[in-house]
């Protein structure tokens, strides 16, 4: 898939999710095969880009490019100052949340709601276009709720005005994470316009994605809440897309490798009072499918100290590596 310059291969990315997409996450996803990792989405309100939280969603230093930043907001002036200063920080791509089904962001009007104002939204889009040279995509879902699916229009406005390529989520805002995704609008949004459209929605493992992009039609497919505890969905989604053929399943060993290179990023991305708090979450994704899950759980989140959470981690893995060993 090409965006301008950028070509994207494997058409594999990781959606932008609040908590979990930050560095050290697109990082480690963009090794493991996704060729895009869109950021945590970034207010366009400047006045807040001084607090620590934002400061920390605005750094990009040794991620490979290209950079694709989300912003969200509903003013366009704010939007277009929001990302001329981003290029200025090193973003390639500007995203734009049009997508986002949370109370917290729907109440301010931004995100999903915007939907319900299609003059307001090519405001918007018209205003980022025109205030940086690097390509605009947008992130929307169907619609606000089953009686104004208005996805098609959005996506036509989005063209019209010079948006490179629009993520869908296929479902309204009312609908929130749950329910039937609707590939089938979808489908008819990529008909309906010529600019690349990327699938999102439950796309939960590699037969999954070629199902979506081959009844779609879609250039590309976007991967969110499925990454969360195995990153390598990426380059399990990838293969199978060019050959056809699984992937074996990785080792535990591997993915107590990898889980303990997360978590040294994460102390220190973040330090380790805060590495150590969000690594939390991470390892119960990553060790979720073992029944001995739940002593691990309730011990790493006892921890304090940076040197002991990475002690559990590796010798959690090294008890089922040898286990699966023993079996084998």
């Amino acid at each position: 898939m090409q965006i301008d310059l950028y070509s994207l291969d494997p058409p594999v990315f990781l959606a932008p999710m609040a908590g979990v997409s930050d560095l050290p996450f697109r990082q480690l996803c963009r090794r493991l095969g996704a060729s895009l990792a869109v950021s945590e989405m970034v207010s366009a309100d400047v006045r807040l880009w001084g607090n620590r939280k934002t400061r920390l969603r605005l750094d990009h230093g040794g991620e490979p490019g290209p950079h694709s930043v989300q912003i969200l907001g509903t003013d366009p002036h704010a939007m277009a100052e929001a990302a001329r200063l981003n290029v200025e920080r090193g973003a390639q791509i500007i995203d734009i949340n049009m997508g986002c089904p949370a109370k917290k962001v729907c109440g301010t009007l931004a995100g999903a709601a915007l939907l319900r104002d299609e003059a307001l939204v090519e405001r918007i889009l018209e205003a980022v276009v025109r205030a940086v040279s690097v390509p605009i995509t947008l992130k929307i879902r169907t619609g606000w709720d089953a009686n104004h699916r208005n996805g098609i229009a959005i996506a036509r406005i989005a063209e019209r005005v010079g948006v490179r390529a629009l993520a869908v989520h296929g479902r309204t805002r009312a609908c929130g994470y749950g329910g039937p995704v609707d590939y089938a609008t979808i489908r008819a949004i990529k008909q309906a316009v010529a600019i690349p459209i990327i699938a999102n929605g439950d796309i939960d493992g590699p037969e999954k994605a070629r199902r979506v992009l081959d009844y779609t039609g879609a250039d590309a497919v976007m991967i969110g809440r499925a990454a969360q505890g195995q990153p390598w969905i990426f380059r399990e989604v990838a293969h199978y897309l060019a050959t056809g053929q699984r992937l074996p399943p990785p080792a535990p060993a591997e993915i107590g490798r990898w889980a303990v290179t997360h978590l040294d990023h994460l102390y220190s991305f973040y330090g380790a009072t805060a590495g150590i708090r969000i690594a939390r979450k991470h390892l119960a994704w990553y060790s979720q499918p073992w029944a001995e899950s739940a002593a691990f759980r309730a011990h790493i989140n006892s921890v304090e100290h940076p040197r002991e959470q990475l002690t559990l981690t590796r010798d959690f893995f090294e008890r089922l590596a040898n286990k699966e060993r023993l079996a084998a």
